[in-house]
């Protein structure tokens, strides 16, 4: 990528907090128009990457640029808008009132009505900020990170605390602003967003990015399909060994086989007579997650970390 395509790049990124590396030599490239989220687990790194990106953090060793330029210059100029976890609601002003504040400190603003509509919120204009509902604060956080006209927009878990009808809101503004062209880094533990509404996904585990592409592609590296049948009363050891299989798990008296060769493993294991409860279904983004951030080596196991 050119330096003009490049909206986001991470060159060795490495940030330290006492013996903890937060970032371990984190390289990532995300394109000018780019929808990209980022997937880890609690402590994974997520955090600490966006605060890299955003300046509000130096990285030890390495470098960060967005559009070619030090963090903290693209914010300033109002090429980034951000929605962070942390905010409080600003008491006694409206909404309009609050995106129009913000608005004027950019050199070239996005009109405050264009602001409201694109965040889906023009119709709460008037009203106070401080005496909305937690997806309506959510919103407005939204339109407040666009008030500046950014070509690059970062939401640190957007959707956190939201219900459904909340949440199914949020995301058709954001795909308003991303059909505009504009480059979007989300954080998430809903998979399922990640899956429905990035082009990307790149997957952080101890500060280092173990997976990058899209949701069907980390769907294939975790074994094309899951097999699944009943372990009640089996010895389930050498189904690490059928062929396709790339792991085992028994959760539940039943042994879920991840398998790059449905066929094969369904025939394997009706020559062992183990086809009881037998189901196949294609891998989910759940066991992508899974495989990619667990610990043990792909043997057969009694339980596996719960997804985030």
């Amino acid at each position: 990528m050119t330096a003009t395509s490049t909206a986001i790049a991470f060159a060795g990124a490495v940030k330290t907090f006492g013996a903890v590396r937060a970032v371990d030599g984190i390289d990532l490239e995300i394109a000018s128009g780019e929808t990209v989220a980022l997937l880890g687990r609690n402590g994974a790194g997520k955090s600490t990457t966006i605060s890299l990106l955003l300046g509000l953090n130096e990285p030890d060793e390495g470098t960060v640029r967005l559009f070619g330029a030090a963090p903290s210059d693209a914010v300033r100029t109002g090429r980034v808008g951000a929605m962070l976890q942390e905010a409080r609601a600003v008491p006694r002003v409206t909404v309009r009132e609050l995106v129009a504040f913000v608005a004027g400190r950019y050199p070239a603003p996005l009109p405050v009505t264009e602001a409201l509509e694109l965040a889906g919120i023009t119709e709460l204009a008037g009203r106070r900020v401080d005496r909305l509902s937690g997806g309506q604060t959510q919103r407005v956080r939204f339109a407040v990170a666009l008030a500046g006209n950014p070509a690059l927009i970062v939401l640190d878990e957007p959707t956190a605390a939201l219900d459904v009808e909340a949440r199914h809101a949020f995301w058709a503004s954001m795909r308003g602003y991303a059909r505009r062209g504009h480059t979007v880094l989300f954080s998430t533990h809903h998979l399922e967003e990640a899956d429905a509404f990035a082009d990307r996904i790149v997957v952080v585990d101890h500060g280092r990015i173990v997976a990058d592409g899209t949701g069907e592609q980390l769907r294939r590296s975790a074994g094309g399909s899951l097999v699944a049948v009943d372990a009640a009363g089996r010895d389930t050891a050498g189904f690490g060994l059928l062929p396709g299989v790339r792991s085992v798990e028994v959760r539940a008296g039943q042994a879920r086989l991840r398998t790059d060769d449905s066929d094969a493993t369904v025939i394997a294991l009706a020559r062992l007579g183990a086809i009881r409860g037998l189901t196949v279904a294609p891998a989910s983004l759940d066991d992508a997650f899974l495989a990619l951030t667990a610990q043990q080596s792909p043997q057969v196991t009694s339980s596996v970390p719960e997804a985030v």
